[in-house]
């Protein structure tokens, strides 16, 4: 087993202070802005509102330590609520729009949340009488009660909060006034539920300590900075977003404007265009879409392709695309950080090539998130940057952790307190050492770089015993014509990918959608040609819709592992 030493120390800094000295700091910057309405908060009316919540919370008896439960989109109220309850010294459980109704029920009574903050489109459809112990419900478009069964305390609380704020603050609220719970770096902040791949969702207990880690790191890193820029388009509920397009900015005084919205290519390019960030954080998705709408077309043009291949033209050309990439993004930012998941190879390697400043890191929710980080101008293709300098250590169960892939252990400041009411869960991926186990398999360089391979819960054998990595496959095969997405699958001892046909760009190229299998087949064959022979794919099948992801757009791979049964037992 190869370990990485790293020296790691419990972070000087309070997490809940950093914010109590940014907002007095910053008091007359911008924090937010409304992408959508336009409205915008200083860091004196983010306090305010702030002052406003804690006197809510009062009313309604909130205590130290008890859970406050928060669904909907990137908001300005979102966004209060969530600094509201940390401040106060509650609980915050963060939960993603994208769940189901059963799903935010189950967390809300699992989490034994007291109150919760909903949008007005998800309570909608929810059901009051699921929701066991709430005291109080509320909307996060302006706060009023939603709730009925407890009673009119919510609505008296909501109706007083503006009269108990004047007379608290007579004399005006100040940055004087800005005093948070006195909390300990070891006390929980938050618990952040996540489906990830298996369809189990557990509670990830997070600390001040581990918020902290990763909010100090980024702090450090001049990933923001006072004045800087940042559009917020990843979810807020989800730990990568959460982390750096908002804690770590409001640490630091940057300006976030919160984009609200689906970012398709056409919306998220409008907004990096009126926004100009200065740091960009997103996953694989949005680029991976750039690139696959706006960048091959034109590559694919044939007096292009030729011009491509002159020596002195190429680089020319290069260069005119990167500008052109970096002008559509704002123009001024200095890199962009990707997350979340494996980036497309394709997509990396072209980015690479004309210097695109990029980079990947790597993490998981139980490390709140991040795990690895290389600035771009260090990054190596296909790696995940090098474990948190005095934050994290890493170590890979493998006898040759340069050559041979084995399990991703890592250890630190930012790893999680544990699942809440899951001691099982929690013993099956923290050792007694402190060592989280993470599932990813993966090898490092002499130099302390990760190179991740794959899940360890999707490896397949192969017959002669090797381990084989769909996602590896998945990525060739999502480059070639036609293919939106796939999933490489092992059926009696042979590989079958199921691909989800890219309809559109077939109807561009007068591609009947019944000729869709002869060029699956040809896909095939390209596909075979590129990979070790233990990884051929011995069919490709069409499958009618998008596959299930996770929040962070992930495959929900447990959902098709037996698809191909259910198959053939159909067609019988």
């Amino acid at each position: 087993m190869h370990k990485i030493e790293i020296s790691v120390r419990m972070i000087q800094e309070n997490f809940i202070k950093l914010y109590e000295s940014s907002f007095k700091e910053n008091w007359d910057l911008p924090a937010f802005t409304d992408y959508t309405d336009k409205t915008t908060l200083n860091y004196s009316d983010f306090a305010q509102e702030i002052a406003k919540l804690h006197i809510l919370f009062e009313q309604m008896g909130v205590n130290k330590g008890d859970k406050i439960s928060l669904i909907g989109r990137n908001n300005i109220q979102w966004a209060t609520t969530y600094m509201s309850v940390i401040t106060y010294g509650a609980v915050i459980v963060p939960i993603l729009q994208d769940f189901n109704p059963n799903d935010i029920h189950h967390i809300v009574n699992h989490s034994d949340s007291k109150l919760l903050f909903v949008g007005d489109n998800i309570w909608e459809t929810l059901e009051e009488e699921e929701l066991e112990n709430i005291d109080g419900i509320f909307s996060l478009t302006d706060y009023r009660s939603l709730s009925q069964h407890k009673g009119s305390k919510p609505f008296e609380a909501v109706s007083n909060i503006e009269k108990i704020f004047h007379k608290k603050y007579e004399t005006g609220f100040s940055k004087e006034n800005i005093k948070y719970a006195d909390c300990s770096n070891s006390e929980l902040v938050l618990i952040n539920y996540t489906s990830g791949t298996t369809g189990f969702s557990k509670g990830v207990m997070l600390s001040g300590n581990n918020l902290g880690g990763n909010t100090v790191f980024g702090i450090r890193q001049k990933l923001h900075f006072k004045g800087s820029r940042c559009l917020s388009f990843l979810p807020l509920a989800h730990a990568y977003g959460c982390a750096f397009d908002y804690l770590v900015p409001l640490a630091v005084g940057t300006h976030i404007t919160l984009l609200g919205k689906i970012p398709s290519p056409k919306i998220i390019l409008q907004a990096f265009e009126e926004v100009k960030p200065h740091l960009i954080c997103s996953v694989p998705l949005v680029l991976e879409k750039i690139y696959k709408k706006t960048i091959l077309p034109q590559l694919n043009k044939r007096t292009l392709r030729w011009a491509l291949n002159i020596p002195i033209l190429d680089q020319q050309i290069y260069k005119k695309i990167r500008a052109k990439m970096v002008e559509s993004f704002g123009g001024v930012f200095e890199q962009i950080i990707i997350g979340g998941a494996p980036l497309n190879k394709e997509v990396e390697e072209f980015l690479y090539k004309i210097k695109f400043p990029f980079t990947v890191g790597y993490g998981m929710t139980e490390c709140g998130p991040l795990i690895s980080y290389t600035h771009h101008s260090e990054f190596i293709p296909c790696s995940a940057g090098k474990p948190l300098n005095g934050f994290m250590e890493v170590k890979i169960d493998s006898n040759e952790p340069q050559v041979i892939p084995g399990e991703i252990l890592v250890k630190g400041e930012n790893v999680m307190m544990g699942y809440y009411k899951n001691e099982e869960a929690t013993n099956s991926v923290l050792d007694s050492d402190g060592w989280l186990h993470t599932g990813d398999m993966g090898t490092v360089d002499i130099n302390g770089t990760i190179f991740i391979r794959g899940r360890s819960k999707t490896m397949i054998l192969g017959s002669s015993g090797q381990n084989i990595y769909p996602e590896e496959i998945e990525s060739k095969l999502n480059n070639l014509p036609f293919v939106m997405e796939s999933l490489v699958i092992e059926k009696n001892g042979k590989l079958v990918a199921l691909v989800y046909p890219d309809y559109g760009s077939a109807d561009s190229f007068g591609l009947a959608h019944e000729d869709l299998p002869i060029a699956m087949e040809e896909n095939r064959k390209n596909l075979n040609k590129t990979v070790a022979p233990y990884e051929t794919v011995s069919s490709i099948r069409l499958y009618p819709t998008e596959f299930e992801k996770t929040p962070k757009k992930s495959i929900k791979r447990y959902l098709y592992s037996s698809i191909l049964d259910r198959e053939d037992y159909e067609n019988k």
